[in-house]
């Protein structure tokens, strides 16, 4: 197993018969970051806060520093060779206001991150869509329309999984019924997850996939 869900498991013991989706849902973002694909997510409320976080993990260092390859410098400023981290390609669609705005007023609010699936969204991405509940309209239309692009569809959700457990190829669904218990196993999930990806990406002994 690997040792950084071994230890999630030491430390969340209830989300042990997650373990195999776990597993799963890494070698999903795993083999789509190798292929140069990218990750969407999208939520609402405080799934919509997880999103955002969840792709601030990987688009920086999180428990690594992730110092740049002596290729990957060559036309950088020097000083920038020296901060600049590497980075795992997501994109929360949470941020995308005008659209969403504007979307929403002239066609259908509940199908605005469907829109954005559509238009960023290619065949072999991922998109992660987290819904306590399982139930929000506007991430299984986000679902729907990844399916038709061809992408990955995970979901993270509660117990039941609600309507997304049926929109998504692999749903998480944490061992909790109460949003804000729901919410508490979501992130030590998706930290994990961020830190399997790390170390097989930016890992001192890490391959590289970049050509």
């Amino acid at each position: 197993m690997n040792r950084h869900l071994n230890q999630l498991l030491q430390r969340r013991p209830e989300l042990a018969g997650c373990e195999l989706e776990i597993q799963k849902a890494f070698e999903i973002l795993r083999d789509c970051f190798r292929r140069g694909g990218k990750l969407l997510l999208c939520g609402n409320g405080g799934s919509a806060a997880d999103a955002e976080h969840w792709a601030g993990e990987l688009l920086k260092g999180f428990a690594l520093q992730r110092p740049l390859k002596p290729s990957e410098k060559v036309g950088l400023p020097a000083e920038l060779g020296l901060k600049l981290q590497g980075a795992l390609p997501a994109i929360p669609l949470t941020g995308f206001m005008s659209l969403a705005t504007a979307f929403g007023n002239d066609v259908d609010p509940h199908l605005a991150y469907a829109q954005l699936v559509w238009g960023l969204g290619k065949p072999g991405d991922v998109l992660i869509g987290i819904s306590t509940s399982g139930n929000a309209r506007n991430v299984c239309a986000a679902m729907d329309a990844a399916k038709a692009r061809g992408m990955h569809r995970l979901g993270l959700s509660g117990r039941t999984g609600g309507r997304l457990h049926s929109h998504c190829d692999l749903c998480l669904k944490v061992p909790a019924d109460e949003t804000y218990l729901i919410q508490e196993l979501h992130l030590p999930t998706y930290h994990t997850l961020c830190l399997m990806l790390e170390d097989d990406f930016f890992s001192p002994d890490a391959r590289d996939f970049s050509g």
